[in-house]
């Protein structure tokens, strides 16, 4: 699961727990971070991370030395290789404050616009790959959004997954926003076709993923080309998902291959400029 620091915050304070945040507030060259990670620190624990390694193990212990001392703000400006001897070679500028309630307010507000900002993805189907997926979805950085027919869909989905339950799941592609990626794992080859149909004739997915072999994949060109379907439309649809090279098919597998397929295709999705074809036809 993903840290949310805002509430680790509110639980600190509660609890009277002084506690130190520690924000990049520069980068330069390679860092293992970038401006605007941060973490907290106590006296005995630490959540979130500024990237780990030299860099985070003196964070912490500087931020106990102000606990211990009673300091409410010091900064930090580290040339990463001369003064610890990590190999990354750029520069980092860290703000160290004890935290309050201010920043208990403004982590929340930062953590809210993150999430709004997030490439959105829908996953179609509840089965054990659409659950495997959601579950490796869950910590990354999109916002996901499980959609299935039965009703019982979801029942062991995970926490940070929206769940839609629709008697036609297909028309959750009508309402998405653009960019936004689907993969399509039901327990229907047909409603397979009819959300990937949907998907590709929108003109504006940053992905669209259908699980299934070389011979599910031939027979939904035909069905996509009988249908009017475009050539160009029909080349940007990623079947099988997760790509070729791992023959493991367990559900596991597929989700890890499928969410570092997503962390690729849509980092390449920039805001304002058209969403590029997840891949090339690869039956």
């Amino acid at each position: 699961m993903r840290v949310a620091l805002s509430a680790v915050l509110a639980r600190l304070l509660a609890e009277d727990e002084p506690a130190i945040l520690v924000t990049v507030s520069g980068a330069w060259g390679s860092t293992p971070r970038e401006a605007g990670a941060a973490m907290l620190v106590t006296l005995g624990t630490s959540h979130g991370t500024i990237g780990g390694g030299q860099l985070e193990y003196h964070a912490v212990d500087t931020a106990r030395v102000m606990l211990a001392r009673g300091e409410n703000r010091r900064a930090l400006d580290m040339p990463l290789g001369p003064l610890l001897g990590q190999c990354c070679g750029g520069r980092v500028r860290l703000a160290l404050e004890r935290a309050g309630r201010p920043h208990a307010g403004a982590l929340a507000r930062q953590e809210r616009a993150a999430r709004a900002a997030e490439p959105p993805v829908r996953v179609f189907g509840c089965g054990h790959t659409g659950l495997a997926l959601a579950r490796a979805l869950a910590p990354l950085p999109f916002r996901t959004l499980l959609v299935d027919d039965r009703l019982d869909a979801g029942e062991h989905s995970p926490d940070g997954v929206a769940l839609l339950r629709l008697d036609d799941p297909a028309a959750a592609v009508v309402d998405a926003e653009p960019r936004t990626a689907y993969v399509i794992l039901t327990h229907s080859h047909a409603l397979d076709y009819r959300i990937a149909d949907a998907a590709l004739r929108r003109g504006d997915a940053a992905y669209v993923g259908m699980i299934g072999s070389a011979t599910k994949r031939a027979r939904f060109d035909g069905f996509f080309r009988q249908g009017g379907g475009e050539a160009a439309a029909l080349a940007a649809l990623v079947c099988p998902i997760g790509g070729e090279a791992v023959p493991d098919k367990r559900p596991e597998v597929i989700a890890a291959l499928v969410a570092a397929e997503l962390i690729g295709t849509m980092a390449r999705c920039s805001p304002g400029e058209p969403a590029p074809n997840a891949a090339v036809e690869r039956a």
